[in-house]
């Protein structure tokens, strides 16, 4: 019986990707990566799609002025959909491909959006959100496996670091539509903003139509024709004989024995003796990601400049700068993980992040007064006019932190993520899990920071604060170096429980072929295989 079902899988999984390969494609790969990248465009939208509205008049009529508890859920309950979404990816991803679990992701996130947009209540709000968070958890697992499968190897990182760039491009562009719309009055304002949430969806499902499909994962399927041409189109304009292409096929083959001997390897396997170090290292790199404190900013930055005496467009205006500043500190983050290291980038970005939440506590302590008539529990304290300079250094705070975390845990962390394993055998379970952490903790913050804002006030930004200073002495003593460190070379480093502060030193006991040796090693080999058959066809002459 499971033959059979497994069976039809199979037939099912290659009638739907020969449909896809009909149309025509573009193998550039960065063409690629932007069209699957999309799915962090989305996720960007859907953040920011609330910041704008949650203190508006219209939005908290028409929804019942929402307490600080319901609009907590409200916020969170996309993470929550995300949660679910990471998970039931892998049953789509694995059997019909990734192109098909990115048309998948757009689907929810459209008809999630059509939700949002049509609201009538709380409820349909939550519903709409929480199926639109499940498109993005789809696309946030499946769109940086795709990006690191269809990538050369030396644009990996480069290719992987799109989806955090995108996401910030896409809280940008959709704080600044709902900062336009919010010029309409009554509920038209963001149910048009809703709506045009669905135009990133139908970018991502068009554009599936013209990229190609996983070359590992058509391997994995015995389509190794296909698979290898695809390869040679992305990374040699078509040429199979060149060195890269060879190294990647190589790979590809060796990657495939692996996993049929990992076969049997569960989400148990991580957390035996071998593995456990390496779990808790990519479980924490994620959720000391979260609690940073950036998503409080992203999620409730109105808040938070309402508390620093910032109120209607002033307000908006004051909170989009930070998206700005979010998109153009992301992009020499890459540089600096590359050119310093991964350790030193990650320890500075946290000693950073600690400074300026700590200041933002300290400017919110000695200058705010209650605010009993806010005309929102969530926001009861506020600096008063006559300490323009408080508010100033408050928001200043703000915009520093943000760029400090841009440069440093925001792109870089998927990166780290993605090298730490050291393994193929546990590599994908391994990131699904810890993309599964990432997004409960996502959830807990968006849905409790309200509380902690009306119960605490500004005292949450010292929570954060600490949580910095922890992950930063983690980092120091816990995070192993992986700058220029091949996968062979990460396994060793981990099997010799290497200090994590002696790794960016740390030389491999066993040597490893470089890439130049290993291509000049398979360009002479094809070429060897070549001359053989010609000589046989001679011979057979």
């Amino acid at each position: 019986m499971f033959t059979n079902s497994e069976h039809l899988f199979s037939n099912l999984a290659l009638a739907i990707s020969q449909k896809l390969d009909a149309f025509p494609k573009i193998y550039n790969v960065y063409f690629i990566a932007c069209i699957s990248t999309v799915a962090g465009l989305m996720f960007g939208f859907d953040i920011s799609s609330m910041s704008a509205f949650i203190g508006t008049d219209p939005y908290r009529h028409f929804f019942n002025y929402p307490s600080s508890t319901i609009q907590g859920f409200i916020t969170a309950s996309m993470a929550l959909g995300s949660f679910f979404g990471s998970i039931a990816s892998a049953f789509v991803s694995e059997p019909f491909g990734r192109r098909l679990s990115l048309l998948i992701c757009s689907f929810f996130w459209i008809v999630g959006a059509a939700i949002q947009s049509s609201s009538q209540n709380r409820a349909q709000l939550i519903i709409g959100r929480i199926i639109a968070g499940w498109g993005v958890g789809f696309g946030s697992s499946v769109a940086p496996i795709y990006g690191a499968e269809i990538s050369p190897r030396k644009k990996r990182g480069s290719v992987n670091g799109f989806f955090q760039l995108s996401l910030t491009v896409g809280i940008m562009i959709m704080f600044y539509i709902s900062f336009g719309l919010g010029k309409i009055r009554g509920v038209a304002s963001f149910r048009i903003a809703w709506g045009l949430q669905i135009v990133p969806g139908l970018v991502l499902a068009i554009g599936c139509l013209f990229i190609p499909e996983s070359p590992r994962w058509l391997a994995k399927q015995g389509r190794w024709e296909l698979a290898e041409y695809i390869v040679a189109k992305t990374q040699a304009k078509g040429n199979s004989e060149d060195p890269e292409v060879l190294i990647e096929i190589a790979e590809i083959k060796e990657q495939l024995m692996i996993q049929e001997s990992a076969s049997s390897v569960g989400y148990s396997t991580l957390f035996k003796k071998k593995y456990i170090m390496r779990t808790f290292t990519a479980l924490f790199s994620q959720i000391w990601q979260q609690l940073t404190g950036m998503n409080v900013l992203m999620y409730y930055i109105v808040y938070i400049f309402e508390m620093a005496g910032y109120s209607g467009n002033t307000n908006l205006v004051a909170s989009s700068i930070q998206y700005v500043l979010n998109v153009f500190c992301s992009i020499p983050a890459l540089i600096l993980f590359d050119k310093w290291g991964r350790r030193p980038v990650l320890i500075a970005g946290g000693l950073l992040m600690t400074t300026f939440q700590f200041g933002l506590a300290g400017i919110l302590g000695a200058y705010s007064q209650p605010w009993s008539n806010s005309g929102n529990d969530t926001v009861n304290i506020k600096i008063p006019d006559s300490q323009k300079s408080a508010s100033r250094g408050a928001i200043a705070c703000s915009y520093l932190f943000v760029c400090s975390y841009a440069m440093t845990w925001g792109v870089g962390i998927w990166i780290y993520c993605s090298e730490i394993w050291g393994d193929n055998r546990i590599s994908q379970r391994g990131n699904s899990l810890s993309t599964a952490a990432n997004w409960i903790i996502n959830f807990a913050i968006g849905m409790y920071t309200p509380s902690g804002f009306k119960n605490i006030s500004w005292r949450t930004y010292i929570i954060y604060g600490v949580f910095c200073v922890a992950m930063s002495l983690h980092v120091y003593f816990g995070f192993p170096e992986t700058r220029n460190k091949r996968l062979e070379e990460i396994g060793q480093m981990w099997a010799e429980r290497v200090p994590a502060w002696k790794s960016a030193t740390w030389q491999p006991t066993i040597p490893i072929a470089s890439d130049s040796e290993m291509g000049h090693k398979l360009s002479l080999e094809y070429k060897e295989h070549i001359e053989e058959q010609q000589s046989d066809k001679v011979k057979t002459y």
